[in-house]
């Protein structure tokens, strides 16, 4: 399942990752950095992602490992693009997304300096 991130959300995306409960994951076989983030104490189920550009957005893919890559030398695994247990972390990482973004403009709008009375008579 793919989220695309709204343009204007300007966190490190590794960050973000970290602070959503994901851990990086360096796949040297595929020569990618995604994430993971367990289900349980053990290190299958586990949500994945990986971070994806397309026309200047960034997009998260993520996908439920449901287990290990069941032949050997085989990268192919057992993953649900959908369903109820991916929708639901979709919503979540979407919620984290949107709480970002609102902290941010909360943020920006502190940062303006107060006018002095000069500037709120003559508007500059």
């Amino acid at each position: 399942m793919d989220i695309k991130l709204p343009f204007e959300f300007k966190v490190n995306l590794r960050t973000f990752m970290r602070r959503a409960g994901y851990a990086e994951f360096n796949d040297f076989n595929a020569n990618k950095i995604s994430y993971a983030r367990r289900l349980g104490t053990d290190f299958y189920p586990r949500f994945h992602v990986y971070i994806n550009q397309k026309d200047g957005f960034d997009f998260l893919s993520l996908h439920l490992d449901q287990k290990k890559a069941s032949y050997a030398g085989s990268r192919a695994h057992s993953g649900e693009y959908s369903g109820e247990l991916v929708e639901g972390e979709a919503n979540r990482l979407l919620g984290l997304v949107k709480n970002q973004m609102d902290n941010q403009q909360t943020n920006n709008q502190m940062e303006e300096k107060p006018k002095s009375i000069l500037a709120k008579i003559f508007k500059f």
